[in-house]
């Protein structure tokens, strides 16, 4: 059986979305998922290579670049063929870099469900040969017109109720976006907003509660866009999500992110349901009023206070995190001590700080008053400081009180060592813990833990796993 190979990086809709394609090939391929490193083993038996690429920075497309060569070199038998963002943004830079790459752009991401079978009958029908492979493909399957130009095509198209490499459920309810933030690229390589139809995602989240499925994590590009129709009403977000609490009976529900102009009372509501997992990411990108303006984000600072303050309302003690660009053309030190003074009162669990990062064809790239990157830098190291702090103080407020989690199926999550397990486990309010124990536990399953203390050195290193915990 040939080998199929599939590379994600970059957000959690391109994770879902691969794991949705990866089904389409398991009948008559062996489909792996691991991530490609340096010391992988050259393997002539792979014949296609799927990379799924972002284009949020520099360095996201950086590494999909240094992905694409490396994966060249382990699979010398192998076609690429290369989807996503950066895919659909910069498909002749990435045409011109080897003849056994194809390139499926972002928007007409839904035509890998095409691949599996163009790709089998190419098997039994032609002597092996990667580059005429990677022609015909990028003759064939991109030989039809987009159906709607600037929208992506059949978004929903890649969904599963399985998962190979995740342990919690995803469901794709919204992609693209109609904001046109003077920074971001996605919006241009999404496309345009499109919603999954309400009646259809209730069907979905029912199949994956009957499949013993705990959790979903309910995925969007920009969730405050989301829009459906249901029994002749039109529906929003809030309203989705109430539809799914009434049309289920056990499952939990998590959200992705969120635009702070999305928590408004009634959104609240909604969430006091204990389904609702105590777990939220706001994109807030400055806490500076005028560097919001500049990016053309809709909301202002104390939009983003009073969001905070309503989630802490709605649930107890709520793990809140948040997105910040340091160095936004424009931000002066002033503008920086404002933010930082925003993500101290609105205290934040987490804060994901990374410099400005220019983007082709974004209108951020005209703007005067370049930030030094040196000093973006800076300013994104001392908001790091500040998350490790506050993480590691929300994770103590936690200890000794019994908490739901679920086992996570991840690399080394289970090493035998005198009859010794290492198992991961994430909580409702998204800890991930270390749990080592002697007794055997089905993992994606819902257990009870206690958590004992943080790993403060593994957080301050970026590691994954941040607290130790036991099972009660």
């Amino acid at each position: 059986m040939k080998t199929i190979r599939i590379e994600t990086l970059g957000c959690r809709l391109n994770q879902i979305e691969s794991e949705a394609a990866a089904h389409y090939f398991l009948k008559d391929f062996d489909v792996q998922m691991q991530g490609l490193s340096a010391k992988a083993t050259e393997d002539k038996n792979t014949v296609l290579v799927i990379i799924n690429t972002c284009t949020v920075t520099q360095k996201a497309e950086q590494k999909a670049r240094r992905i694409i060569r490396l994966a060249l070199k382990k699979y010398e038998n192998a076609a690429l063929l290369i989807t996503g963002c950066y895919a659909q943004l910069s498909a002749p830079e990435l045409l011109k870099m080897d003849k056994r790459i194809i390139v499926l752009g972002g928007q007409i991401k839904s035509r890998l469900v095409e691949v599996p079978s163009l790709l089998k009958n190419y098997l039994e029908e032609n002597k092996w040969k990667a580059e005429a492979f990677a022609e015909f493909l990028n003759n064939s399957i991109k030989s039809k017109p987009q159906e709607k130009l600037n929208f992506p095509e059949e978004s929903f198209k890649l969904a599963g109720t399985s998962f190979l490499s995740h342990s919690r459920a995803a469901l794709k309810i919204q992609d693209g976006c109609n904001n046109n933030c003077s920074y971001c690229a996605i919006h241009m390589a999404r496309g345009h907003s499109v919603s999954i139809d309400a009646e259809v995602a209730i069907k979905r989240v029912q199949e994956l509660e009957e499949k013993g499925n705990e959790e979903v994590v309910l995925t969007t590009v920009n969730i405050g866009q989301y829009k459906s129709e249901y029994k002749g009403k039109e529906i929003r977000f809030p309203g989705l999500l109430k539809l799914l609490l009434e049309n289920t009976k056990s499952i939990r529900f998590r959200i992705s992110s969120l635009y702070p102009e999305v928590v408004d009372d009634e959104f609240c509501r909604v969430i006091k349901d204990q389904r609702v997992q105590p777990h939220f990411h706001l994109s807030v990108q400055s806490g500076s009023n005028k560097i919001l303006k500049l990016m053309n984000r809709v909301y202002k600072a104390e939009d983003v206070l009073n969001a905070c303050k309503k989630l802490k309302t709605a649930k107890e003690n709520p793990f809140i995190a948040c997105d910040i660009i340091t160095g936004f053309p424009g931000e002066t030190n002033d503008d920086f001590d404002l933010t930082y003074k925003l993500c101290k009162d609105c205290d934040f669990t987490w804060i994901h700080a990374f410099p400005y990062s220019e983007r082709p064809g974004t209108k951020a790239i005209e703007l005067p008053q370049k930030v030094p990157q040196s000093v973006s830098d800076e300013r994104a190291r001392k908001l790091n400081e500040l998350a490790v702090k506050n993480k590691i103080e929300y994770i103590k407020i936690f200890i000794d009180k019994p908490m739901d989690a679920i086992l996570e199926t991840v690399k080394s999550s289970q090493l035998f060592a005198g009859n010794i397990i290492h198992y991961h486990a994430v909580t409702s309010n998204f800890l991930h813990c270390e749990i080592i124990s002697k007794e055997t536990r089905e993992q994606r399953k819902l257990v009870k833990i206690k958590i004992l203390s943080p790993m403060e050195d593994r957080i301050q290193k970026g590691g994954e796993l941040e607290a130790r915990a036991v099972f009660v």
